[in-house]
């Protein structure tokens, strides 16, 4: 196998193709991904206290994408959508994923609370919250009830954080479901412009930096590389 610096040498081509396929991401409608709303759903991973404003892992790159979250939620419902799911973090004060992460969004804190701007909408009440103790909203929690008892739903809309930990897990939960059941009519689709991840540079001393644009795009390439549409944008 090849050393590190020649790996790094011999990838520069894919650098340059991922940074032209980011480019070229296209703005879709809305009734593109979501032709009959009744039969649509959002789905948003952790978009909480305690990944925007509050803690430890917060994040003002993540809490740039409340805005346009909350827009889509608003122009989904107007069109119709009245399926929405959050999937959250809800941690067990003694989880062991405290061991690789600062403790965070323990549940009953103010940190594992949905944010403002989506609890205030006036048709909250018709959300679907999924607690989750780990990354994935598919493991140890309600969602996959949830699928099954919404089995007539044929495109998510996902959106959250990060783009690499439990918005993808999320987005390819729902993707490897309808693969595994051979569920052909089944539509997952990433808005990227309410997607995003944090940031942490290699000069700040962090034992694992996290070069946040690289990893949103590379991480939006691997959920289209595994069947998943990853668009530009949705409009109106």
């Amino acid at each position: 196998m090849a050393d590190g610096t020649q790996i790094i040498k011999e990838t520069e081509p894919f650098f340059e193709w991922l940074a032209t396929w980011y480019d070229a991401l296209e703005s879709v409608r809305f009734d593109e991904v979501a032709p009959d709303p009744a039969k649509a759903a959002i789905l948003v991973a952790d978009l909480i206290v305690g990944f925007c404003s509050e803690g430890p892992l917060a994040s003002e790159r993540v809490n740039s994408i409340v805005g346009p979250t909350r827009d889509l939620f608003c122009r989904a419902h107007a069109a119709g959508v009245r399926r929405f799911v959050l999937a959250q973090d809800t941690h067990a004060p003694d989880t062991p994923e405290f061991e690789a992460w600062p403790v965070h969004c323990v549940r009953g804190t103010r940190e594992s609370e949905m944010v403002p701007e989506l609890r205030s909408l006036p048709f909250a009440s018709e959300f679907t919250v999924i607690e989750k103790n780990t990354l994935s909203a598919g493991i140890g929690t309600q969602f996959p009830t949830w699928l099954k008892l919404n089995e007539d739903v044929t495109h998510f809309l996902v959106t959250g954080d990060c783009t690499d930990l439990c918005t993808y897990n999320l987005a390819m939960f729902v993707r490897q479901w309808a693969n595994a059941y051979n569920l052909h009519d089944r539509h997952v689709i990433v808005d990227a412009k309410a997607v995003q991840t944090f940031d942490i540079p290699v000069d700040a001393g962090a034992p694992y930096p996290h070069p946040g644009d690289f990893t949103h795009v590379y991480f939006l390439y691997h959920m289209a590389l595994n069947g998943i549409r990853v668009v530009k944008n949705i409009d109106s």
